[in-house]
């Protein structure tokens, strides 16, 4: 099932680069990366590599129970969920990036109790790898009574040499206008759209929302909406916005503006240039339509009565 973790939170940390040394209370093993020229303490592995190129490079896993543990070690590939962590493909789901990049010497190891293991892995990139980013993570792997998979997991991000083209957009925006039965009183508005990954680089995105009136008129903005989690290349993420105290101005315009936030290797986020797009629709006053409508039927109701009246008295009497 993908992206299942079943009881083990921490895991969800340990794809995300929360710590180098990952563990549970609920579970005897931790994980960490090696110690080697990449550095030490590192919070995840990040690497630089061309098309055909490979890295070695090593996972630490400590047994911290009083029992031999034999765990499972695999590779998969990342993914954001449904509410914006970066999970990892359970070893039943097929992998088709860095999942498939990284080798391990045995699929299963066996740590004895207060002691810890280095497994050595490879990392090959194929020759014909699409340049960017690409995000997966070397698991480890409890397999449990009821086939509860408990795992512990460090990401690997890999960006392959090339032209690096950070993009996004912002497609099927819809304006939702509740309207009111007050004539010209001001009502709510929802805005939705989804946000793409359309280039090559992990991003994020932090989206603003105005909607305007005919002619311009009563502009107004959205409740704050958070920056959106950083989306691999290909994701997408749906925003719902809404904004308080629209007029009904006939026609609203809406306007979504995207800013997008670039993070590099060192952990520095930068701008790209903003990208928008906009929407329409009706925001017609009913309420105050139909009152006018009511006012010209009542006046053209006593106008006709006021004319029968006058044609009735200027009647010339029978002789």
């Amino acid at each position: 099932m993908r992206g299942l973790l079943a009881t083990l939170l921490a895991a969800v940390g340990a794809i995300a680069g929360a710590g180098t040394a990952v563990a549970a209370d609920d579970v005897p093993w931790s994980v960490s990366t090696a110690a080697n020229s990449f550095g030490s303490d590192r919070q995840n592995y990040s690497y630089t590599v061309d098309p055909g190129g490979e890295v070695q490079d090593a996972l630490v896993v400590a047994n911290s129970g009083k029992t031999p543990l034999t765990l499972g070690v695999y590779a998969a590939d990342g993914f954001t969920t449904d509410d914006g962590r970066l999970d990892l493909l359970t070893d039943d789901a097929k992998s088709t990036g860095v999942g498939t990049w990284v080798h391990t010497p045995s699929a299963q190891v066996t740590i004895q109790p207060g002691k810890s293991l280095q497994v050595p892995f490879a990392l090959a990139v194929p020759a014909g790898a699409t340049p960017g980013d690409h995000l997966g993570g070397i698991v480890t792997s409890l397999k449990q009574s009821g086939d509860v998979d408990r795992r512990l997991a460090i990401r690997i991000r890999v960006r392959v040499s090339g032209a690096l083209e950070p993009s996004v957009s912002v497609d099927d925006v819809k304006i939702h206008y509740s309207g009111t039965a007050i004539p010209f009183a001001k009502a709510d508005a929802t805005v939705t759209y989804t946000i793409h990954n359309t280039g090559n680089a992990i991003l994020a995105a932090r989206p603003s929302t105005s909607l305007v009136g005919l002619f311009g008129a009563g502009r107004v903005g959205s409740m704050h909406v958070d920056d959106t989690p950083q989306l691999l290349p290909g994701e997408s993420w749906k925003v719902s916005a809404k904004v308080d105290g629209v007029r009904p101005l006939i026609r609203e315009t809406g306007t979504v503006t995207l800013l997008p936030l670039l993070t590099d290797a060192a952990g520095s986020t930068g701008t790209l240039d903003t990208v928008t797009a906009t929407a329409h629709a009706w925001s017609i006053p009913w309420a105050a339509l139909l009152v006018l409508v009511v006012l010209c039927l009542a006046v053209i109701a006593l106008v006709t009565s006021r004319r029968v009246r006058r044609a009735r008295t200027s009647r010339p009497e029978a002789a």
